[in-house]
């Protein structure tokens, strides 16, 4: 029998948490020391194992408690060629470590027992979204993330998770690849302050040029690891944009770059001005936590938006 097909954020009423917090959560909450910032070589320790999967456990029960939806990010995000060449992980490895991953995820929603629960192949850009690099074509962007999405299309994920991309062919090109793939894709952009992408694309722009290189192949769009008074002035009700995961910090990128200690914001008004951009835009139906969060800021974030 084949994969019981779940209604994604897009395809339904219901709103969803997602926590894309979970490095900062692991070393501060969870006394997980992150190897290069990376989850996935954590997959493999037998020790760490069950701390990443009860992690996202409290997420699903977050979600239960307030009769809310949840996307279960698999712990990948740097499990690709360019970042993972660094920490010693060919890609007979990587293949082994982002399928060990899945299945450890798909195991915790099945233990959830809803259909609203969803697992997703998280995965990031080829290079740090941060640094000043210069942009993928579309075409190698394609290739370059279908070896990724590829090694597990047919484990049981529900969707790709494509967090902090701040290139449109890059983008493109990783929508492209899970569509080759048969997997449905959420971009998710990252931007600075000014609520732009770090070439000073427009959020609204940068999803029309998505869709127009596309033919509108992904499934939606988020905003991630930004706070939201770096990007609310831009919102524009884009029904394409269904979900914000929001840093704790005000910081720009550059100031946590430099941060020697963890800024985790107030929880509560987190909280209130995330449920207020539900509200204010019908279209949002996807809201959680990025840098700095925890899961003081998840239940004040469920609590507002399940209203």
């Amino acid at each position: 029998m084949g994969q019981m097909k779940r209604l994604l954020p897009h395809q339904t009423d219901q709103r969803f948490l997602v926590f894309a917090a979970t490095g900062t959560d692991l070393i501060f909450n969870r006394g997980v020391e992150l190897p290069g910032f990376a989850s996935f070589p954590l997959v493999e320790d037998a020790t760490v194992q069950p701390i990443i999967v009860d992690q996202m456990r409290d997420l699903t029960k977050v979600a239960a408690d307030f009769e809310l939806g949840c996307i279960i990010d698999t712990p990948t995000w740097m499990a690709n060629r360019d970042r993972a060449a660094p920490l010693g992980y060919d890609s007979n490895q990587l293949a082994v470590l982002n399928r060990t991953a899945v299945d450890l995820m798909c195991g915790l929603r099945t233990e959830a027992a809803r259909d609203d629960v969803l697992v997703a192949l998280c995965i990031g850009p080829a290079r740090d979204a941060y640094a000043k690099t210069k942009p993928m074509t579309v075409a190698d962007a394609r290739a370059y993330h279908a070896v990724q999405i590829g090694s597990v299309a047919d484990a049981g994920v529900d969707l790709v998770n494509a967090y902090t991309f701040n290139h449109v062919e890059e983008a493109a090109g990783a929508v492209l690849a899970a569509r080759d793939c048969g997997v449905p894709i959420a971009v998710s952009f990252v931007v600075e302050t000014d609520g732009c992408l770090d070439n000073g694309t427009g959020l609204k722009d940068a999803i029309d040029q998505v869709d127009a290189l596309t033919e509108q192949a992904a499934a939606y769009f988020m905003v991630n690891c930004a706070h939201p008074d770096h990007f609310s002035h831009v919102l524009t009700g884009h029904a394409r944009l269904r979900g914000i995961v929001v840093n704790a910090s005000r910081c720009s990128h550059a100031e946590l770059d430099e941060a020697t200690e963890l800024d985790d914001g107030d929880p509560v008004e987190l909280g209130a001005e995330v449920a207020r951009l539900l509200h204010a835009h019908p279209a949002l139906s996807i809201a959680g936590g990025c840098c700095g969060s925890d899961f003081r800021h998840m239940r004040e974030i469920a609590s507002r938006i399940r209203a």
